[in-house]
């Protein structure tokens, strides 16, 4: 008698696909960005160096994964969409590590960058245009924690946010190269 054998799948169906997840990276990128510009613009909240160079992966996979969910939508290669992906997942997990880096300084688990300074905040009026020029511009330090909530600075907030558009990035990858290694 014959055994007969069934390939069982390993991982269960996967619900978020690759357009779908990079049209969720862009919206929630473009929602980070558009708080860390209310903070700055509508708090008064200006950055340190750190901060500038955390939006920078933003700028990146905004319009990058705006382009794969399209491209996607439009049925271009899957190939295609997930290589976009993995950039993403390449600047969240850069963003990860600097993001991290940022807010251990903040909490003294480790001194920040000896250039830890920032931008100015632009005056509303000649008066505050005069006193920032009569007490010397104070940027921002790297390794004070501007603004938390729950104990979390701003810099740990965007950890945990490039963590998650991390695993985002991922979870279409790696379930494209799970379904891949069990269909060969």
């Amino acid at each position: 008698m014959h055994a007969m054998t069934t390939k069982t799948p390993l991982a269960p169906p996967f619900p978020f696909g690759p357009t779908r997840a990079a049209f969720a990276i862009s919206a929630i990128s473009a929602a980070t960005l558009a708080g860390a510009w209310i903070f700055q613009y509508g708090f008064g909240y200006v950055p340190c160096a750190l901060c500038w160079m955390e939006r920078e992966p933003y700028y990146l996979t905004v319009p990058l994964a705006l382009i794969a969910g399209i491209a996607g939508a439009q049925g271009v290669s899957k190939k295609f969409v997930l290589a976009a992906l993995a950039l993403c997942l390449a600047a969240f997990l850069y963003n990860g590590g600097l993001s991290f880096y940022h807010a251990g300084a903040e909490y003294g688990l480790w001194p920040g960058p000896d250039s830890c300074g920032g931008g100015v905040a632009l005056p509303g009026s000649v008066e505050e245009f005069q006193a920032q020029l009569s007490g010397g511009i104070h940027p921002p330090r790297c390794d004070e924690a501007a603004w938390t909530l729950f104990g979390i600075s701003l810099a740990g907030y965007n950890f945990l946010i490039s963590l998650l558009l991390a695993a985002l990035s991922a979870a279409p990858i790696a379930h494209y190269l799970q379904t891949r290694k069990e269909n060969a």
